[in-house]
């Protein structure tokens, strides 16, 4: 009996939609000094997320573009973790430092959509706030920039949250 190729492409399809959606941020060629000369091998910083609230990043090295966006990816999807979500925007005003970049990240109206600028754009978007404000101080480095954005969203906590610590 033939096997029935479209049933096995349907399964392929399947799985490829409980995949996350990726961005890459940025690719970087480095080098290190060896008494033989210079080792070139790429950095690659790559975010992760379902547009539904999960959103993770990761940072690693390969010795070329493609072996280090795919060890991102995996490490991008080990380090997931949930985004508190309330009316496709955040729940509260928030400042966070990460070396030398800040990010402020404000919650909009409906209807506004993202404001913000290419790296914090990317985690938001993936994390499914349809709606924020977002402004990048300080310093502009992509990678310190999306780590910021990043640990003010794990920070996050909705008003029942701050409502059941303060009563305990």
């Amino acid at each position: 009996m033939p096997r029935n190729p479209s049933k096995r492409f349907n399964k392929k399809e399947a799985r490829e939609k409980d995949e996350f959606d990726q961005k890459v941020i940025e690719i970087t060629r480095v080098t290190r000094v060896q008494a033989g000369g210079k080792r070139m091998r790429f950095r690659a910083c790559v975010v992760v997320g379902d547009r539904k609230g999960k959103v993770g990043m990761g940072v690693s090295k390969g010795a070329d573009v493609a072996s280090a966006v795919n060890k991102a990816i995996t490490s991008a999807k080990k380090n997931l973790f949930k985004v508190k979500i309330v009316d496709d925007t955040i729940p509260h005003r928030m400042l966070e430092k990460n070396c030398g970049a800040q990010v402020l990240l404000k919650p909009a109206t409906q209807g506004r959509g993202i404001i913000a600028g290419g790296p914090v754009r990317a985690v938001l978007e993936l994390s499914g706030i349809k709606n924020v404000v977002s402004k990048m101080l300080a310093s502009k480095n992509k990678i310190s920039n999306v780590r910021a954005t990043v640990q003010a969203l794990k920070k996050m906590r909705t008003k029942e949250e701050i409502d059941k610590l303060r009563k305990s």
